[in-house]
């Protein structure tokens, strides 16, 4: 059996990509490659260090406005790129260079709270802010428009009254690291 590669995008902390990495680090069929991150001092740099995976700065030029991260990417040749965190609108370059082979983790149940500006804390407020009952997680496939690709997976969890923005999010990041590796190791095998 072929090793399937997989390249992480990330802009933060990265406990999604350690995560990723964790759950693959004793299986021989998948193996991360690289991290790509936007952000010179995001966390995850840390991380690739520790976990003796290559981490790559690039800055928005490079991305949009040239083919560097596109032939970075190509010389990767990933069996599927995975955003764990990653902020930026991905180029339609990118995204017709690997058809079908990128996707995404969305901290809510889409088409809820989907779209430009919808991450992070900013989706758990608005949760809290509408008296959901209900929230989760979202994979989803990435095409040129924020949070709409197909849905290939989700995973819910109760939201309560008392419930912060916090606490949803903790709830939010404990179905991620539970269900995004599995969904990752199923679209591989």
């Amino acid at each position: 059996m072929n090793t399937k590669r997989i390249v992480l995008f990330a802009s933060g902390s990265g406990s999604n990509v350690e995560n990723i990495v964790n759950y693959f680090s004793d299986k021989t069929h998948v193996t991360v490659t690289a991290v790509l991150t936007n952000k010179r001092d995001a966390k995850v740099l840390d991380r690739c260090n520790r976990l003796n995976i290559s981490g790559l700065f690039f800055n928005r030029h490079s991305f949009i406005n040239s083919d560097c991260v596109l032939n970075i990417l190509k010389g990767l040749d990933p069996d599927l790129i995975v955003l764990a965190g990653f902020l930026w609108k991905i180029p339609d370059s990118i995204i017709e260079a690997f058809p079908n082979k990128i996707i995404n983790i969305h901290p809510a149940l889409l088409p809820k709270y989907g779209g430009k500006g919808m991450y992070g804390m900013n989706v758990h407020q608005a949760v809290k802010d509408n008296n959901e009952t209900e929230t989760g997680i979202t994979i989803h496939m990435v095409n040129s428009n924020y949070d709409e690709g197909a849905i290939l997976h989700q995973a819910k969890t109760t939201v309560l009254p008392s419930d912060s923005p916090e606490d949803i999010a903790d709830k939010v990041h404990q179905l991620e690291y539970e269900h995004f590796p599995k969904v990752i190791d199923k679209l591989l095998s």
